[in-house]
């Protein structure tokens, strides 16, 4: 949409606001708008203007309303409110869902009151709800969209460094390969206090990039602060078997299972390291039978991998697996 456009959809929502047209048809139209030009102050100056004028009709049709097509006013509107925490959820919300459109170049989502006011732990499910649906967005064009929102993680990590929320901020900007930001949010939470969580932070940034050894560095830094957690023993292990120390791996899984016996991600990973040491059919058809029930069909891949490297295995076992590996 061009700035004719963009000028043109803000005059026709005036027309319909003010001849007694659909507010939620105006709303629609104006974030047509927003979404050709999201920098451009027009079609949030009239979303203003049709807030002061026709508010109860529209906090009852937008209530009814489910539709992508007004998520980034409700945004603006809860802005215009001063409730900055909903601001922003609401407009990760749109973000991962459609990030292919630089939602966060509005002019309100960076302006001082905003960034002032709205809390760590809103802006970090902000960031995590731009996760949702697993766009890629480790690309030169999704960068450059996501700038004003590594903006507001600087400004709102500086002024409430929350080390939880620091460490599920440092997801958005990894995703966007800008590692450099996400270590910087780990380092401000760490100045705060050493949680588990900017461990694991960390952690997940050196793996993402190659780095085994510094991946598994912190994690086991994770554990020392957090000890019980299993799911800990497993991501480290999983490094190990990445770095071929499968004895290591197995060791790891077997720690983790004295804090979660039954856990089936553990039991499944214990087995398949195991087969790949020593070959065990015993071990083998273990893993035969916990994979089916894996729910990521990508790490049970993964673990059939494993266990089926390993030395002098029965060849009617490695089949079975196989096929399981092919469902």
């Amino acid at each position: 949409m061009s700035n004719w456009s963009v000028a043109s959809a803000v005059g026709l929502a005036g027309v319909m606001a003010h001849c007694g047209g659909s507010p939620v048809d105006a709303v629609k139209l104006l974030v047509g708008a927003m979404a050709s030009a999201p920098e451009a102050p027009e079609p949030y100056a009239a979303l203003s203007e049709l807030w002061q004028q026709r508010r109860p009709e529209l906090e009852a049709g937008l209530g009814e309303d489910g539709s992508l097509s007004t998520v980034p006013a409700r945004a603006y509107f809860s802005f215009l409110e001063g409730d900055m925490d909903d601001a922003v959820m609401t407009l990760g919300s749109v973000t991962g869902v459609r990030p292919d459109v630089a939602w966060g170049a509005a002019p309100w989502f960076g302006d001082a009151r905003l960034l002032g006011a709205v809390s760590a732990e809103a802006l970090a499910e902000a960031c995590l709800r731009t996760l949702d649906h697993g766009h890629d967005l480790d690309t030169d064009e999704m960068r450059e969209r996501f700038e004003p929102w590594f903006h507001a993680l600087d400004v709102v990590s500086e002024r409430n460094p929350v080390p939880e929320s620091l460490a599920a901020m440092a997801r958005l900007p990894r995703a966007c390969g800008r590692y450099e930001r996400s270590f910087a949010l780990c380092d401000r939470a760490d100045a705060v206090e050493r949680v588990m969580w900017t461990a694991v932070a960390r952690a997940t940034t050196w793996r993402v990039m190659g780095d085994l050894d510094r991946a598994a560095a912190a994690l086991e830094s994770a554990l020392l602060l957090d000890p019980a957690n299993w799911s800990l023993h497993l991501d480290l292990a999983d490094v190990r078997a990445e770095q071929g120390d499968f004895a290591a791996a197995a060791n790891l899984v077997r720690e983790g299972l004295e804090h979660a016996p039954r856990e089936l991600s553990l039991r499944a990973a214990g087995a398949a390291f195991r087969t790949r040491l020593a070959g065990s059919p015993d071990d083998l058809r273990a893993l035969i039978a916990l994979a089916p029930e894996l729910a990521n069909t990508t790490y049970r891949n993964q673990l059939i991998d494993y266990a089926c490297a390993g030395p002098k295995l029965p060849r009617e076992l490695v089949a079975e697996a196989h096929r399981i590996r092919g469902n």
